[in-house]
């Protein structure tokens, strides 16, 4: 087996404003944390902002990028629950568009494109399938955002090893779906289950893995 190579972490994402103030404002509207605000006497200047639970940040400001303002789209932003983060923004002054989902087999349409193509259907996956679930909003120079729903890793993305939670939103929810498997467990046992932290545990971290759950 191949061993492993260094990390390569991402870390920063670099996007293009026209008004540095501007973004500054509304990019604290967001709620998101301000790391940096740095500047020089040349027109040099760089802004970091960090989301709520993401190991990513991101940069804009003078002389940091020669892209066109507003001009990157395509931003994802993964929640547990996306009513709730979508009525947070929208509580904190900031345009949302309505909840979609995609077409199925269908992905060309007249919508501007996404992850599952050019088809936006209304509302929330029916069945509320991992991943399916978006809503959108815009900086004020048009840089693109989208609030992905993820509450199940596919398989292989990440180590069984490494679960990791990036906030204790997402743990609670993650253990909120644990105690309600654990409750189906019980009933088709017909016993109570005094390990109940084992099988928690590891109901999340195979979850989290996208293996298997245990039954």
């Amino acid at each position: 087996m191949a061993s492993r190579g260094a990390d390569l972490k991402l870390e920063v994402v670099v996007i293009p404003v026209s008004d540095v103030d501007r973004s500054k404002a509304f990019y604290q509207r967001l709620g998101w944390r301000l790391d940096a605000d740095f500047a020089s006497g040349d027109g040099w200047r760089v802004v970091q902002f960090t989301p709520p639970g993401s190991a990513c940040s991101v940069i804009f400001g003078r002389n940091v990028t020669s892209a066109s303002p507003g001009s990157t789209r395509g931003l994802y932003l993964i929640v547990s629950d996306l009513d709730t983060a979508r009525n947070e923004l929208i509580e904190r002054g900031i345009a949302v568009s309505e909840t979609f989902h995609g077409g199925g087999d269908v992905h060309a349409g007249a919508e501007e494109p996404y992850l599952f193509g050019s088809v936006r259907i209304g509302g929330v996956d029916p069945k509320r399938a991992s991943y399916s679930s978006f809503a959108s909003f815009s900086d004020p120079d048009g840089n693109g955002w989208f609030l992905q729903e993820v509450t199940t890793r596919l398989p292989g993305r990440i180590e069984r090893d490494g679960a990791t939670f990036s906030s204790t939103a997402d743990l609670a929810a993650a253990l909120g779906r644990a105690a309600v498997a654990h409750g189906e467990h019980e009933k088709r046992t017909g016993v109570h289950d005094e390990n109940w932290p084992d099988w928690y545990a590891e109901y999340i971290v195979r979850e989290q893995a996208g293996q298997s759950l245990p039954s």
